[in-house]
């Protein structure tokens, strides 16, 4: 697909290994360690959570 010029089969198995090793050298270059800080979410307090009264609405057991 990038090279216009000389139209080759590739078959999918090297084309994935292909990108991996891209996708592998990209992310190497830009994080140290294994953690991702790009994919982290921001946390969210646990006491906004609204308690779960299913058991005072349908009379419990």
């Amino acid at each position: 697909m990038s090279d216009a010029k000389e139209p080759r089969k590739v078959n999918l198995a090297d084309a994935i290994r292909e990108k991996l090793a891209q996708k592998k050298q990209q992310s190497g270059a830009s994080q140290q360690g294994g953690f991702q800080s790009g994919s982290t979410k921001t946390l969210k307090s646990q006491n906004t959570k609204k308690p779960n009264n299913q058991r005072r609405r349908t009379g419990g057991s």
